[in-house]
């Protein structure tokens, strides 16, 4: 069993600010880090820190060459990651005294991914295998159908939800990761229960996961509803809060085969990186989460 990660890689700047900048206001930023990012770079650490083997697909330009050596001393292989005359995409973060955050991306070469890219890239993997894809790349739709056809095991987090997320196959879909925003954006509802009820029922064959911030997370299948709370810590940053849940709910059915314990360890690891700063950097490894 192979896990690729088919998914964006940013090279974001972080700016620490006493409050999140209003219309029309200008705010001094307290710190500023230039970090390595992206959703799909961030998940892709997380499933590598949680001790699996994982290939990324992506696309960054000639700035970027700095994160394909990030992603190789994480240990994550590469050789799908293309680099063309695109700018390398970013992200404008600010992160408050509260540790909130408000980000503005800008996609640049991970809306580069070409057919022959994605064909090439899922070439190697078969029925079984695992595809993890977000929504900061372009032709999400034709990635899940590629995958599909090969029988993958394919996880979706559709943040930034985008309407091109309703030309998506999400009967095609194993897993559906998202928070509670996106939920709303999804279904036009805003009650958690009704979000997942309403996607569950429209795709009978979906597992739902649906993270609640401090509220903690939601799971529902057809037979199954579980609740998980958060682990309390003191907040610092919470970036990589979402794809540290996400990378650590896949290594947690993938190492306990239990919904349950997937959750509490996704919990853990989210707790872990909310508690830290930065983006990738806060992301902790399993020896860190587990006795």
């Amino acid at each position: 069993m192979k896990i690729l990660n088919f998914g964006s890689l940013n090279l974001d700047h972080i700016y620490h600010v006493p409050h999140l900048v209003r219309p029309q206001e200008t705010v001094l930023g307290d710190d500023l880090e230039l970090v390595s990012g992206g959703k799909g770079l961030n998940q892709s650490v997380a499933l590598a820190l949680a001790g699996l083997n994982v290939y990324h697909a992506g696309a960054i330009g000639k700035d970027g060459k700095s994160l394909l050596e990030v992603c190789r001393n994480y240990g994550i292989d590469t050789q799908f990651v293309k680099c063309g005359q695109t700018k390398t995409g970013h992200a404008i973060v600010q992160v408050d005294s509260q540790g909130q955050n408000c980000i503005l991306l800008y996609g640049g070469a991970n809306f580069s991914i070409t057919l022959d890219h994605i064909e090439e890239a899922l070439e190697p993997f078969e029925a079984g295998d695992y595809l993890i894809v977000q929504n900061e790349i372009n032709d999400v739709d034709v990635i899940i159908e590629k995958a599909a056809e090969k029988g993958m095991i394919i996880v979706l987090n559709p943040s930034p939800y985008r309407e091109n997320i309703t030309h998506c196959h999400l009967d095609r879909i194993h897993y559906l990761i998202l928070n509670e925003i996106e939920g709303a954006q999804m279904t036009g509802l805003e009650d958690p229960r009704a979000i997942l009820k309403a996607i569950v029922h429209a795709y009978p064959n979906l597992k739902v996961v649906l993270t609640l911030g401090d509220q903690g997370a939601l799971y529902l299948d057809e037979a199954h509803f579980y609740e998980q709370p958060i682990y309390p810590v003191d907040v610092v940053d919470t970036t990589a809060a979402g794809d540290t849940f996400t990378g650590y709910f896949i290594a947690g059915m993938l190492r306990y085969q239990d919904v349950q314990e997937a959750l509490k360890l996704a919990s853990r690891a989210a707790s872990y990186a909310v508690g830290h700063k930065g983006a990738s950097s806060s992301i902790p490894s399993i020896n860190n989460i587990t006795d």
